[in-house]
């Protein structure tokens, strides 16, 4: 999924993107010290818009984003948790009009690295591989935090970039309940930015918080497949360029469906798409994507 968000970080520049991940089966129980290798690709393409004084016109934007991920189960005190580093690498290319003349422009590099934890604190106790037959999920209460660090490649002088040159901190609480086969998940979060002092030659860029709940609907037809309907709502996000806020309040709805299927006791492969279903903006987009997993350790 992160290869989904570096890509509408890159189609929205500057705009509210950490609402929009769709992350189904977050707050699950994993058994203790499994490693997880993650190969992932994802495809965005989109309309931006940006505020009517602006002089960028008809902007539209294309990214091929692809992720190197590593995680790992943890036992935290007894409680079941993750952590997480992922790398991401982009290619973009995108075209607008500015001040009534054609642009272009494509790059290609390193985006913002992700880090995140996760601690399940009620209903998904720590087990080993040898243990975990015998649970059943009722009620998982988990929370987390996720961290982008400016480390991506960033341009001053360009509107369209792959990193930010800022960083992001996202707080989260997830709450995930199954009943047979069905699973619903809610999780609500809250994205924070610092400053971004070196904005288009030295303009301070700054975005107010982003508050999103995320909504996921997950069936498993077997152990090896399972699939998620999806949805988030995000609003906030304004941003201000040396003092001076923009018009736009943004408030946006997604939806997006998953499906995973575990081909080998260590593989398995995971597909995703999402598109807007409301934007109180103009922007427009949709991702499609694909992932594979490799997991060992802990016993399998």
């Amino acid at each position: 999924m992160w290869a989904g968000l570096v890509a509408a970080a890159i189609v929205l520049p500057e705009r509210s993107v950490h609402g929009q991940a769709l992350e189904p089966r977050s707050y699950a129980n994993t058994p203790v010290g499994i490693n997880f290798l993650l190969l992932g690709y994802g495809y965005t393409e989109g309309d931006v818009a940006f505020d009517a004084s602006s002089p960028v016109k008809d902007a539209k934007v294309n990214v091929h984003a692809g992720i190197l991920a590593y995680a790992r189960s943890l036992d935290v005190w007894g409680l079941s948790g993750k952590v997480l580093a992922a790398l991401p690498v982009a290619e973009a290319s995108g075209t607008a009009t500015v001040a009534g003349q054609g642009r272009d422009r494509q790059i290609l590099g390193l985006a913002d690295p992700v880090f995140r934890l996760s601690v399940n604190f009620l209903g998904a106790p720590a087990l080993s591989i040898e243990e975990y037959p015998t649970y059943r999920q009722g009620v998982i209460i988990g929370a987390g935090l996720q961290v982008t660090a400016p480390l991506g490649q960033y341009d001053s002088t360009k509107l369209l970039n792959i990193g930010t040159n800022r960083w992001s901190f996202k707080p989260e609480l997830g709450v995930s309940g199954a009943w047979g086969p069905v699973i619903l998940e809610l999780i609500p979060g809250v994205t924070f930015f610092t400053k971004n002092d070196d904005f288009l030659d030295g303009k301070a860029l700054e975005k107010e918080p982003i508050y999103s709940v995320q909504g996921h609907l997950i069936y498993e037809f077997f152990p090896a497949l399972w699939a998620s309907l999806n949805a988030t709502y995000y609003v906030g996000g304004r941003t201000s360029i040396d003092g001076e806020k923009s018009d736009e309040r943004p408030e946006n709805v997604r939806l997006g469906v998953t499906a995973a299927l575990s081909v080998s006791r260590h593989q398995s492969i995971k597909f995703y798409g999402s598109t807007g279903v409301y934007n109180r903006t103009d922007n427009d987009f949709w991702a499609l994507g694909i992932a594979w997993q490799y997991r060992w350790g802990g016993g399998l």
